[in-house]
């Protein structure tokens, strides 16, 4: 009981993880709250399952398309929509408030897309769901890569923000946004890019989501919020906290859901979210201020 609630709980945590890494960028380096973020999420799902379907491409050989172009969409998304909120804001702090409204509104535009071009319906393909025995436990086998998926682009990602001159530069936005320009950096070149791997890191959750979740165009919702959980836990703009908190998120899903009863699933993880805010507001990973 113990051994399947852990190995199925990491490999859920690994999605939930893999899920936040996106949103931790999007709002630890560029200062935007992306309430459709999960939207981003979706499209990437349901072009995943499109091209499945359509012409038989593997999902795992669309995924690295699909990143780019998530990336590319993000960069795009930014240069127009929240670079100007950027240049408004200034220095007076709007910037957070003024794209959860954009983003707000955005999430109900691309749902809004998402239902006319693929309906209502709840979407599913059938792909690698072979069982496969981890330390006596059956895992199938499509989420078992979603997991390794999130490990090893967790993993590249916190090796780069450690030890390039290009995570060197990301982090010093992340932490001291006004000081960043004294030392020659480009915040807004820095804050886009960030942006822009946060979406595409938003497309390969969601081509990992496709190959093992059934999901619908209303489902976005649910992806931000749980993403938003995760960073709020992990520390704001924290990769490595976001990750751990991923994987505590898995393990505290899955022992609710076989211990207790599936349908508090939901209810444990806001419980969770609420006492970080009021017990340790800077997440569990993050520094105290």
């Amino acid at each position: 009981m113990l051994t399947t609630t852990l190995i199925l709980g990491l490999v859920l945590g690994g999605t939930y993880a893999l899920l936040a890494l996106g949103l931790t960028l999007q709002y630890g380096i560029a200062r935007i709250m992306n309430l459709a973020y999960g939207e981003f999420t979706l499209i990437s799902a349901f072009f995943v399952v499109a091209l499945f379907q359509g012409i038989g491409l593997s999902p795992l050989l669309s995924l690295p398309v699909i990143a780019v172009a998530g990336y590319g969409f993000g960069w795009l998304l930014y240069q127009v929509m929240m670079r100007p909120l950027v240049a408004r804001s200034g220095s007076s702090g709007r910037l957070e408030v003024d794209s959860i409204l954009v983003t707000f509104g955005l999430l109900f535009l691309i749902q809004g897309a998402l239902l006319v071009t693929f309906g209502a319906n709840f979407t599913s393909i059938s792909y690698l769901d072979q069982g496969v025995t981890v330390l006596g436990v059956s895992v199938a086998l499509n989420r078992l890569i979603a997991f390794g998926i999130c490990v090893l682009a967790g993993g590249a990602l916190v090796f780069a923000l450690r030890t390039t001159t290009w995570g060197l530069k990301m982090r010093a936005v992340a932490l001291t946004p006004g000081s960043a320009p004294l030392v020659g950096i480009d915040v807004n070149r820095v804050a886009r890019q960030g942006f822009a791997l946060g979406s595409a890191l938003a497309a390969t959750a969601g081509a990992s989501i496709s190959m093992y979740q059934t999901f619908s165009a209303t489902g976005g919702v649910v992806f931000t919020m749980k993403a938003l959980v995760i960073v709020i836990m992990g520390g704001v703009g924290n990769v490595p906290g976001a990750l751990a908190a991923g994987f505590a998120l898995g393990l505290l899903e899955t022992f609710v859901a076989t211990a207790i009863d599936p349908g508090l699933t939901l209810a444990a993880t806001f419980a969770i979210f609420l006492l970080v805010l009021l017990w340790r507001p800077q997440g569990l990973f993050g520094a105290r201020s």
